[in-house]
């Protein structure tokens, strides 16, 4: 809960890829109507990637610097999984010895987050998240996953993007100093843009270095493709309640579409050879990570079904019939399939001796009702409900204190009918304590790698996984299956078991 729980990538039981969001217009006025409150984004790591670039160091350096520490802990910490690490490792050596300058040495770190991310230091450090190990299926797609990082290194490319924001932070200034204040944000605006197509240069050109070198390593350079459609269909079923397209033109993103990857990565491979060249390495590779774990950490609240419970932070919650449940490391959220309604939980501390009628009052949801406000006792713990309105949306809220911190759960509808406020209710009244013994009991799902049996589909596989929703949809990405129907049998896949 807020820096108390991490990012969720694949939520295993109720599953969506990478996060679930609420649809946009609804996040929004979830958020809008909270006057203060963090989060952080997983994918801004940037800016420490920056100060870590001009000190290329020792591997053993680089495990005992602040600034790996600091890595580290920002991705939930290092995982241990040594099958994993020597494959990973044994394929560092021989893209080391693929590159076009051969010399340099390479290691792994594992990091202890659901989120599909991967990422490389000019000490030769790369760092791989176990929810991207789940996301690949064979060698050849996690070599180029790591070639790729690698030649963002080689090439410089952060300090090319560094230099090209001061740049674009000069002109800028000139612009507005010099001239009108509309001249000024049309330059800012081609600027920006400028930025983007940089980077997606910087992008399709990682692409091409680490086809080049997958394939002169020996590996399959079709595994690059491969991967990243894997990661398109993953963030399309993330954004399928965001009510964007996947395939939306975005000229500030950072990376470019897709499917433009993946036609000039497969372009790319086909100037190497036809498919089949090079080794793919799949059962190696499915050997190496079966047993990891899957989803979320125990220490940072899990999601089942429509539960969530938080052992280390000792609380669960129920959400109403209907609700799809994500944790991310700013709250928890919550939307109905038809995108009308939605939950936020989150946590603040608060001094012990601040009343809690009197904390709903400072401001920080804004359109307080406060003829509705009244103090309640939830399950032996204290607790206030109030109604807040939005311009479009209606909120129940409610805060429980449990030991030094405050949890916020704030329901939003457009029209808070008596019948769904008294759902939201219930749910406020299902705040409770976790027992201990229920709390040490928690356990983390795994990767599982199965032998399909004679006859068996990938909707008979999927039901053998625990996952509660869209499990045959969950079950086709992991094993970069394009359409449902019968199994090879005998072929090795991955399933998710507890």
């Amino acid at each position: 809960m807020l820096s108390s729980l991490s990012s969720n990538l694949f939520n295993p039981r109720g599953y969506r890829a990478r996060s679930v969001f609420a649809p946009a217009w609804l996040a929004a006025s979830l958020a809008l109507l909270l006057s203060s409150c963090s989060s952080f984004d997983l994918d801004g790591s940037s800016s420490l990637m920056r100060q870590l670039e001009p000190a290329a160091v020792s591997g053993a350096a680089v495990e005992a610097s602040p600034e790996h520490k600091k890595l580290v802990a920002m991705f939930g910490g290092q995982y241990r999984a040594p099958a994993a690490e020597a494959l990973l490792n044994g394929l560092l050596a021989r893209l080391a010895q693929a590159e076009e300058n051969p010399g340099r040495a390479y290691r792994v770190t594992i990091l202890n987050s659901p989120a599909v991310n991967a990422f490389a230091l000019p000490s030769g450090n790369l760092y791989v998240t176990r929810g991207l190990l789940a996301l690949a299926n064979d060698s050849s797609e996690i070599a180029a996953v790591m070639a790729h990082e690698i030649a963002h290194v080689t090439t410089r490319h952060a300090s090319q993007r560094e230099e090209a924001a001061r740049t674009s932070e000069l002109r800028q200034t000139v612009a507005q100093v010099l001239q009108s204040a509309q001249r000024g944000e049309e330059v800012q605006a081609i600027e920006k843009l400028s930025l983007a197509s940089f980077s997606r240069r910087q992008e399709l050109e990682a692409d091409q270095i680490g086809v080049a070198t997958i394939a002169r390593a020996g590996l399959d350079p079709y595994g690059a493709p491969r991967f990243l459609e894997s990661l398109g269909r993953s963030t399309a079923m993330r954004e399928s309640l965001t009510g964007k397209s996947a395939d939306e033109p975005d000229v500030m993103s950072t990376h470019p579409s897709t499917p433009e990857r993946v036609s000039r990565a497969i372009a790319a491979a086909r100037q190497i050879g036809a498919p089949g060249v090079g080794e793919a390495g799949r059962e190696e590779y499915l050997t190496a990570v079966a047993g990891v774990d899957f989803g979320e950490d125990p220490r940072d609240g899990l999601v089942r079904g429509r539960r969530f419970l938080h052992g280390k932070l000792g609380f669960s919650f129920v959400a109403p019939e209907g609700f799809t449940l994500n944790n991310l490391q700013s709250a928890v959220l919550g939307v109905t399939t038809d995108g009308n309604e939605g939950l936020r939980l989150d946590s603040v501390r608060t001094p012990l001796e601040t009343p809690l009628d009197e904390y709903m009052r400072t401001g920080w949801v804004e359109g307080l009702n406060a003829d509705s406000l009244r103090l309640e006792t939830i399950n032996g713990l204290p607790g206030a409900l109030a109604i807040a309105s939005g311009a479009e949306w209606k909120f129940r809220v409610a805060v429980v204190r449990l030991g030094g911190e405050v949890y916020r759960i704030i329901f939003a509808n457009r029209t808070m009918s008596p019948d769904s406020d008294k759902r939201y209710l219930a749910a406020i009244n299902s705040f409770r304590r976790l027992p201990p013994r229920e709390a040490e009991s928690l356990r983390p799902l795994k990767l599982s790698v199965v032998v399909a049996r004679k006859g068996e589909t990938t909707a008979s596989m999927a039901a053998r996984m625990n996952v509660s929703e869209r499990a045959q949809d969950l079950f086709m990405l992991l094993n970069g299956l394009r359409r449902s129907g019968p199994l090879d049998a005998g072929t090795r896949y991955k399933i998710i078991v507890e």
